[in-house]
């Protein structure tokens, strides 16, 4: 009898599992990677990282037709001087050539590295003696890609806003 009392006296010393900390500290880990991989779900769901580019043979194949505007641009003999007013929202082009009389208006890209939905595109109209003017909505703090094209031409270039104040635009190849 005094066994039986020992025992039943050992039994109820015992804790629950709910009380033993090394269980909790066990499930400490898997919940967390739980919750970390529901939270990763979230962000893929909710940040749209956009395409870069849908048909990359289709692109490569233009490549051709892209390096004719540069070389035509070379030719053309121009450069330009871009300056973006990115808290007013106004650019101004001072663009000149050497054996080319100058468009009435030209098409400025202002292209996100990564980011298709950020990119902006604004037609530029001629003032007068080579110089442009345009209205650009603000653009987000970055580098961006540029690119000027009338006709059969373009001229490109990379800026960083807010850094950039002016950026100097010559064609990429030459004759």
């Amino acid at each position: 009898m005094k066994g039986m009392e020992t025992t039943m006296r050992i039994s109820s010393k015992r804790r629950t599992w709910r009380r033993e900390p090394w269980v909790w500290f066990l499930i400490l880990f898997p919940a967390t990677a739980v919750v970390a991989g529901f939270f990763t779900l979230y962000l893929a769901i909710s940040s749209d990282d956009g395409l870069v580019v849908d048909d990359y043979y289709k692109k490569g194949k233009e490549i051709n037709r892209v390096l004719s505007r540069d070389y035509a641009a070379a030719k053309h003999g121009l450069s330009g001087e871009l300056a973006i007013d990115n808290a007013e929202g106004v650019v101004m082009l001072q663009l000149s050539a050497r054996e080319y009389s100058l468009p009435g208006e030209v098409v400025l890209s202002v292209l996100h590295p990564t980011r298709g939905g950020l990119d902006r595109t604004v037609t530029l109209a001629d003032i007068g003696q080579g110089r442009y003017r345009g209205v650009i909505p603000p653009l987000v703090q970055g580098r961006w890609y540029v690119q000027l094209e009338a006709d059969d031409w373009r001229l490109t270039g990379a800026l960083r806003v807010p850094d950039t104040r002016v950026l100097s635009l010559v064609p990429v190849l030459s004759d």
